[in-house]
């Protein structure tokens, strides 16, 4: 049994993923820093291990329905954990919040905010009071009659639907029309009707064009459809839909983003004209606190907020309530700016905020929570942050340790790690390189570990290279850009050199760079890297994205087993019936349903997560199944393909450029769900530098470095400026100011973030913006710059 006054967590045994039998001993009510280049292990340890193992034990403890659900969760691989207090995990969770989540309902802000007006706003004379619920969007009794909440309407036109009214509707008219088979029975039930489909759009009857796009009525017609002479004929009853409801149905109602993003482009979309977009009934929106209606308050940046709520709470004439109330607000709404957010709105939806802005958010609710006596396990609270908002965080988390906690952290970025009471190195390096815990202790012990890839990084061992600012060959000139916060802004950008945009959150950068398109006079090829998910469920993976997985399958239906059998290339495909296992249908997984908790995944009961059938798995290439070649890692991969026999260069090639890359140590069938932003970002990198180039490219990218050690850093920068070096241009969106230092030309935004924001402050080579006055950036990159120099002095 647990010692309750044991000051340490005991992990004994730890073998999840890649962890090679790990024990280690990590004080209780410290911070405690996890580190180690990508794919080391860290996360499996801290995420997969510890919180895995705290939230098992609080399965167990809640209900004998949640206990007979860890069988099929599953526990962590660990021999024994002792000293373990109860866990809060604050993972970068990459779901896709919908546009009903806003930071107001994230940090439950907006509850007190109706609190505020329903107990203490000024009411119409006459005017019934209103509960709190009256003054929520995303209640029946509060949001507005018109847009049910949502503040926008949309509606389509002829225009839009019919883009070329030279065609015919055979030859496509309708463009907004599903594909393939649907749109044809909806062709053929036109036809059924007497509608001549082979008449250009234009030169059909106005009524009738009105009627076939915009018609409420869904009538179901006998079909007599007109196929190949040897097919069978037979007829069958079709129902027609106009192509206005089913653009309406398909975006209001698809769970596909895809078909949804494509009826999205045959809308108009307006703010409501009954709300005015703000998503409220009026009878809510009448009621005002200091002359504002909620509306209006969750519109302002929060340190307007602030600053609003805190003259008002000076007013004589306030009552007993509203000054409770208003006390409250301000009380909770200060972690949220000491964490650098001053410049996001309570309406601001999720979707736009970067994981690192959500994940702060949520770190900014856990501060009032008022826990005591747990681990918080964090995974990079520091993405996404400008240097400058370093300290707000540090202060965060030496906050959460002085209430009694202990504080676990994921974390790459050095100025975190040396502020660390602990820390457990991870590697030596990634995959199955690593997985062992090299040093766990004070920070400064570990500077006599010489395989650890953090130490030669934390205490400047190596010269860093300094490179010559190249010579930019043009221009491209971007703006006037007058969007968000940015007014009438205009910049110019090198070509043939490597640009990096700067500035503190919300100032305005990803803004700036999302101007940058192909009618920009100049830019030639334009390739936009993101941090977007490859995919959404475990059925998309490493392979699949990269197409890697194509090769691979035709290599299998080469064998003379798969000849011999009849295998095609798709029975080697989980994702058609043949090959693959029914059971989960060829994800390997089976989602489990947890009532009180989100569901989550388990491994399939019946393939176990080889995702094919018995007979499938019988077929091998070089002694591998096809589920084994899935389970290597790419850097395994790369040797078993390049020691092949047969000529096998594509998946070579496509192995090599993940490896270029760093992504040597994931696994090919890794699902997509098991991705960080970064590693995506590298993906989708990696698949493009597998195209064969032709003339100038400029590559857009937001934060690469996000999530990666700065080992790893060092291997992308090496890609990235060699993309320079053959001609092409990159600008990416940058906190890490060793990156920035190392680039041609630099613009930095700012001063501050949201309405602050907004100016180009500096532009120019790094040692000039280093110099600039008022820019918050400049004083860390002339850090950064003078650590550079002094390391190749050393050197």
């Amino acid at each position: 049994m647990d010692d309750p006054h044991d000051p340490f967590v005991r992990v004994r045994g730890a073998r999840e993923h890649n962890l090679k039998g790990v024990d280690v001993d990590i004080p209780r009510d410290v911070l405690a820093l996890f580190t180690g280049v990508s794919g080391s292990g860290k996360s499996s340890l801290a995420f997969g291990t510890i919180y895995a193992e705290a939230q098992r034990r609080y399965f167990e403890s809640v209900a004998p329905y949640a206990r007979r659900l860890i069988h099929q969760v599953g526990a962590p691989k660990v021999g024994e954990i002792s000293g373990l207090p109860p866990a809060v995990s604050l993972q970068q969770r990459r779901s896709t919040p919908t546009s009903r989540s806003s930071v107001g309902t994230v940090t439950s802000l907006s509850n007190y905010l109706r609190m505020l007006y329903s107990r203490a706003g000024d009411y119409p004379p006459g005017a019934e009071l209103l509960y709190s619920d009256a003054f929520s969007p995303n209640t029946p009794i509060g949001a507005c009659e018109e847009c049910h909440g949502i503040g926008q309407i949309h509606w389509t036109t002829e225009e839009l639907m019919v883009p070329d009214p030279s065609l015919s509707i055979r030859e496509g008219a309708i463009a907004a029309w599903p594909g393939a088979w649907q749109g044809k029975n909806l062709r053929d039930i036109l036809d059924a009707l007497g509608i001549d489909v082979d008449r250009p759009w234009r030169e059909l009857e106005p009524d009738q064009r009105e009627w076939i796009l915009f018609t409420d009525k869904t009538p179901v017609i006998t079909v007599h459809p007109v196929r190949d002479a040897h097919r069978v004929q037979r007829s069958y009853q079709g129902t027609y839909m106009s192509a206005d409801r089913y653009v309406m149905k398909t975006f209001s109602d698809s769970k596909s983003p895809s078909l949804r993003a494509k009826a999205e482009r045959f809308l108009v979309t307006a703010p409501c004209p009954a709300c005015g977009g703000t998503r409220l009934r009026p009878e809510a929106l009448e009621v005002t606190f200091a002359g504002h209606n909620i509306a209006e308050l969750a519109a302002l940046p929060l340190t307007e907020l602030v600053e609003l709520l805190e003259a008002a709470s000076k007013r004589e004439d306030m009552s007993e309530t509203a000054q409770v109330l208003t006390e409250d607000l301000l009380t909770r709404i200060a972690p949220i700016l000491e964490l650098g957010l001053g410049y996001l709105g309570l309406d601001r939806t999720t979707p736009t905020l970067s994981v690192g802005e959500l994940q702060r958010l949520h770190l900014a609710t856990q501060l009032r929570s008022g826990l005591f006596g747990v681990v918080y396990v964090l995974d990079e609270p520091s993405a996404g942050l400008h240097p400058s908002d370093t300290e707000s965080l540090l202060t965060v988390l030496d906050r959460l340790k002085a209430a009694g906690n202990s504080v676990f952290v994921v974390e790459h970025h050095l100025d975190v790690v040396r502020r660390a009471d602990w820390i457990v190195d991870v590697g030596p390096l990634a995959g199955e390189h690593g997985g062992r815990v090299l040093y766990s202790g004070p920070v400064a012990g570990l500077a006599s570990v010489a395989d650890s890839a953090t130490a030669r990084f934390l205490f400047d061992r190596e010269p860093v290279p300094e490179r010559a600012v190249r010579e930019p060959r043009g221009w491209l000139k971007v703006g006037p850009v007058t969007r968000h916060n940015l007014h009438d802004v205009s910049v110019d950008v090198p070509v043939g050199a490597f640009t990096a945009v700067t500035g503190v959150s919300g100032s305005g950068k990803s803004t700036l760079i999302g101007e940058i398109t192909e009618e920009v006079g100049g830019v030639g090829r334009l390739v936009v890297v993101d941090q977007k998910p490859i995919g959404r469920t475990p059925r998309s993976n490493l392979a699949t994205y990269t197409s890697l997985f194509d090769v691979v399958r035709k290599v299998f239906a080469a064998t003379d087993e798969a000849k011999a059998r009849g295998y095609g290339v798709g029975r080697f495909s989980f994702n058609v019936a043949g090959g693959r296992c029914e059971t989960c249908q060829g994800e390997g997984f089976v989602s489990v349903e947890l009532l009180f908790l989100p569901s989550t995944y388990a491994p399939c009961p019946d393939c176990g997560g080889a995702r094919y059938n018995p007979a499938t798995l019988e077929v091998t290439y070089r002694g591998r199944n096809i589920a084994e070649v899935l389970d290597m890692t790419v850097e395994g991969a790369a040797a078993f393909f390049g020691e092949a026999d047969t000529d096998v260069p594509a998946v070579v090639r496509s192995l090599r450029t993940l490896l270029d890359v760093g992504l040597g140590y994931l696994r090919l069938g890794q699902p997509a769900t098991e991705l960080s932003g970064g590693e995506a970002q590298r993906i989708k990198l990696a698949s493009e530098l597998q195209r064969m180039r032709r003339g100038h490219t400029l590559y857009l990218l937001d934060e690469p470095t996000t999530g990666l050690h700065p080992a790893d850093t060092e291997v992308l920068m090496r890609q990235l400026h060699g993309l320079v070096d053959a001609g092409s241009s990159v600008v990416v969106v940058e906190h890490d100011m060793t990156v920035v230092a190392g680039a041609d030309w630099v613009i930095d935004m700012g001063p501050g973030g949201g309405d602050e924001g907004g100016h180009v402050v500096a532009q120019g080579p790094p040692a000039e913006v280093a110099r600039a006055g008022d820019s918050r950036t400049a004083p860390y990159l002339a850090r950064a710059l003078a650590r550079r120099d002094s390391a190749s002095v050393s050197g």
